[in-house]
């Protein structure tokens, strides 16, 4: 059966009053958009900025439902501007496995969403359920970092994978030979999505997990690995000489094209050989702990 979309344009102190009326004139869902093609980057933790404008789009399932809250919307339309349309009748739960598929990185290195079979049997294949977001592989700062990964020998190492989101790094780390993998997050659903498709992969029972309060009581890392903002990179950086064994190797992601020479500012003091790798407008730094 088609679904029904409604869809208006408010500002961003209108946006949640608008959700609770879309809610309870039955609406499936609600989802906001920018208006203005506004880029909100780096917010602080716990927050949740808006746009100033936005285009909020509420699905109903049925046409009675979307007919009444249509009625009941348009009797307002001084306030606001409504839109209708139809939407085909899609398999929504399958619908991802038209943007995500196997992904190469590397010369070697696959992500296989369940689903699929590998590509090529015998690369390194991880396996990693998409519904359990936090870093698929999909966006330039974790391509960066596995392809990093591809291309170095990790074989006895341990890894430390701060901000670990999906574990994506932390078990491409493993299933290319790294002894043990420590991983944090401030988030518990990553640390339980990294547990998941640890578990997927084999190699749960070489993950470690540490609060990130507790990080510094971790086994100290051959390689520590952040894929994160610029901003939290630059604080961390203090906490990240001391985490650091002499020669120990730095991999940092999340970083815009003009925030490199900020955070090299910040790792110069206790890093030498910084080296960039640049994948769109997104840097990956590498560098290794001064002796």
């Amino acid at each position: 059966m088609p679904s029904i979309e409604l869809s208006t344009q408010c500002n961003a102190e209108q946006a949640e009053a608008l959700e609770h009326t879309l809610f309870e004139l039955g609406a499936l869902s609600v989802t906001f958009a920018d208006a203005e093609d506004q880029a909100i980057l780096e917010p602080a933790v716990g927050e949740m900025p808006l746009w100033r404008q936005l285009v909020v789009t509420a699905l109903f399932g049925d046409e009675n439902t979307a007919e009444a809250a249509w009625r009941t919307l348009r009797h307002n339309r001084h306030e606001h501007d409504w839109h209708r349309k139809t939407v085909p009748e899609r398999q929504w739960e399958r619908a991802w496995m038209t943007h995500f598929k196997p992904m190469r990185f590397g010369r070697n290195t696959w992500v296989v969403p369940q689903g699929f079979e590998p590509p090529v049997p015998e690369a390194v294949n991880l396996s990693l359920d998409p519904g359990l977001a936090f870093g698929t592989g999909s966006h330039a700062t974790t391509a960066l970092c596995l392809e990093w990964i591809d291309q170095h020998d990790l074989r006895d190492r341990t890894v430390m994978d701060f901000g670990c989101g999906s574990g994506i790094l932390a078990i491409a780390a493993l299933l290319h030979g790294a002894r043990e993998a420590w991983c944090t997050d401030i988030d518990p659903q990553a640390i339980e999505a990294t547990q998941a498709n640890a578990a997927k992969n084999g190699v749960a029972d070489r993950i470690r997990i540490v609060q990130p309060e507790a990080v510094e009581q971790a086994s100290p890392p051959d390689i520590l690995m952040a894929n994160i903002l610029a901003a939290p990179l630059i604080d961390m950086a203090p906490t990240f000489a001391r985490l650091a064994r002499p020669g120990c190797r730095l991999v940092l992601s999340g970083i815009l094209r003009e925030q490199t020479d900020e955070v090299i500012t910040a790792y110069t003091p206790d890093f030498v050989d910084i080296t960039l790798r640049f994948s769109e407008d997104w840097a990956l730094l590498s560098s290794r702990r001064s002796e």
